[in-house]
This record gives structure tokens, sequence and C-alpha cells, in this order.
């Protein structure tokens, strides 16, 4: 790598995913220099970010080395140990979020403790060990029991929705330590992105509508639809609640389940989130530029739509490889389409962008947000 010399702070990126590469166009138009570390030099934000430093998340001497010169040091996964994380605060160095609260992110049984301890909605859940626990819990709560990796998982890896004995000890074989929820008969599935800075300002993006399948979110729908307004303020005072009784600082993305009897958490992400992307064409102040401005303790901008109604769609990839040759039908078919592109490897399945769509109409702007998907996937029509 070349001599760099930073002209405004430095933000230090953990991870070079996509997130990172999204993070780039915001600290460009801020004057921000983003520095990333990445495993291999063809990662997709160590493709365009010329401060990519090469090390392995894992080894704390890797961290130091990275975290020297930063002005604040931040993540795009919540993979980093917790341990290396407390070493780096100890040490001086502006880490956000800190390890006391992305813990809470990392590990889900922690994360219930807290959430419950605190009076936030929570599906039933308990730590489990044996096949006797798992019953036990049935016995209580009925089956299915939802089992999930304490640890890891993303994408619905890592969770196995259990409808007997025989399917709950085909999990446990995995030897991964499980905790079991209850079975959540949930409406429909909502997430609410808030950002939090470290002198305690806090804002709420709209509650938007998260489309799932197979696990993967394949849909985001901005504001959530014909969500009860009460609603929606609720789920925002649980999101900002949330963010200060864990100490976020950053971004924080709580996805939610919507049932007959109210809101219930399900999931903390502590970093910019898919269900967030919408916000790049769709928002005043995308989730990328806010999560540099929380970091760096900046005032925070305005998170109000720039539009009635947005719609992303994930791109995820097929058997065709050859993106490029679709671009011109797409974009001469719908010039108000937006892309956007990881630059990583297709693989089927893999999520490879995403498109956004704004207008008006719910259904015309879905719909136009799926055909850009589909085609841009497989080259057919929806």
């Amino acid at each position: 790598m070349s001599a760099f010399s930073p002209i405004g702070p430095v933000v230090g990126m953990v991870g070079a995913g996509q997130l990172a590469r999204m993070t780039q166009q915001p600290a460009i138009a801020l004057g921000i220099e983003l520095r990333v570390l990445a495993n291999t030099p063809d990662e997709s934000a160590a493709r365009v970010i010329v401060d990519t430093r090469l090390g392995d998340y894992r080894s704390l001497d890797d961290l130091r080395a990275f975290a020297q010169g930063c002005h604040a040091i931040t993540f795009d996964h919540e993979h980093v140990p917790t341990e290396h994380i407390r070493a780096l605060e100890a040490e001086g160095y502006s880490v956000h979020p800190g390890a006391e609260a992305l813990v809470h992110a990392q590990d889900k049984a922690v994360m219930r403790e807290r959430l419950t301890a605190f009076g936030a909605p929570c599906p039933a859940w308990a730590r489990v060990s044996d096949l006797s626990d798992i019953s036990a819990f049935a016995a209580s709560h009925g089956w299915p029991v939802v089992l999930k990796a304490i640890r890891g998982g993303y994408d619905g890896r890592g969770v196995w929705v259990c409808h007997t004995p025989e399917e709950a000890a085909e999990a446990l074989a995995g030897g991964v330590p499980l905790m079991a929820e209850a079975f959540v008969p949930f409406s429909r599935e909502l997430a609410v992105l808030v950002a939090r800075s470290p002198h305690g300002q806090g804002v709420s993006y709209p509650v938007v509508e998260t489309v799932q399948q197979d696990g993967i979110c394949v849909e985001v729908l901005a504001p959530a639809p014909g969500l009860d307004p009460e609603e929606a303020a609720e789920a925002q005072r649980v999101a900002l609640r949330i963010a200060h009784e864990l100490g976020v600082t950053g971004l924080l993305a709580v996805e939610m389940f919507q049932t007959s009897n109210g809101l219930l958490v399900n999931e903390l992400a502590m970093r910019p989130h898919n269900s967030g992307h919408w916000t790049i064409d769709g928002s005043r102040t995308s989730q990328f530029e806010q999560h540099l401005r929380a970091v760096l303790d900046l005032p925070l901008g305005s998170p109000s739509m720039s539009a009635p109604v947005v719609v992303m769609a994930n791109l995820l990839g097929g058997d065709d490889p050859d993106l490029f040759k679709r671009y011109e039908h797409v974009m001469a078919h719908d010039p108000g389409i937006k892309l956007h592109f990881y630059g990583k490897e297709v693989r089927p399945g893999r999520k490879i962008g995403h498109v956004t769509a704004v207008g008006d109409d719910l259904e015309r702007v879905r719909a136009r947000a799926r055909h850009a998907a589909v085609y841009l996937m497989n080259g057919e029509y929806t």
C-alpha cells in the first residue's frame, strides 16, 4: 500500500464487506477518511477504499495496528472478539459501539437477559443445554420451539424451528450453545433503525416492513404499510430505549415481530443494516452517513423520508453471473430505479446488491423494484 496522509478525521471500520463499501460515499462527502480492515484485498470495500489494511479481526495485534491514528473505530460485522474490543477501549481508543453494548448483538442470551430485565417486550426464552431442558421449555410454552445459536448465525443460519423432540435432538447434535424461544405467530416482521451519539442524541427512522424468504430479507417497504401510528411510535420508543439502556453509540437496528398482542423484539444489530439500505435513496440522511456522524459524535442528520414510499429489493445471485449485460434493459425500462452493486462474486442465493424505487403508490413502487431485481438476477420479467 502506498503512503496515505489523511486530511479529515479518520474512522476505522473493522470488516470490508458491503456495509463498509456503502459507507465510503458519505465519508467522501463529509471529508472523513474511511479506513477498513480487510481479510483479503478482493473484499467488497477493499476494492474501492484507498486506505485498506489487511489483517485478521480475531488478532488483537492486528486490531491495535489498525486502530493507530483513528479518531473512531467501528464495525461492519459483530464478530470481533468482545475481549479484544475491551482491550482497545482500555488502551484509550474510541470504539463505537463499545464492548459493553456490542456484546448484546454478539450473544443472544445476554441480549435476552438484559432486555427482559428492563422490560423490553420479548418472546419467552431460556438457555438450554440438553433435550430435557428443551422438553421442559416446550411443556410450558408448547411446540414448535425455536432454537437459536447463542453466538453467530445470520440470514436464517443458526435458527431451527423444531416441531418435535427428534428435530430438537438434531439441532443439539451440532454441538453449539443454544437457547430456546417460544414460537411467535406473528403477522409480519418490522424493523426500526435508530442512531445514538456518545453524548446521547438519538433519532429514529420510520418503521419499515421486512419481507423474508428462506430466512433472507428480500424486500423492505418504507414506511411499513398500514401500520397504526401509535404502534409505529411505540416501536420507535422501544428501539430508542434499547439504544439508551445498552449504551449503543452508532446505529442500532431492532428487528421486531408484529403480533395480535403487540410488538416483540426479535434481533439486534449494532451497525448499518440491510433493513436500512433504502435510506441511501429514500432518506434525507442515509444510515451510512448517520453512522459516521454518530461515531464521531457529530450532530445527527434528519431521518425523514425524501418520498412518500420507498421500496428496496435485494439482489440475490443466480446462475448467470453477467449482470452487466442486463443493466441496459433495467435503466431504459425505469430511469428512476437506483442500482447498488457490492463488488462481490455472483453465487446462487448470495446478496450481491440491491435496487431502490421511490414514489407515491406502494403497489406501483413495489412492482418497479421487483421487476428490476428479478430481471437483473435472471433476465425474466415479474
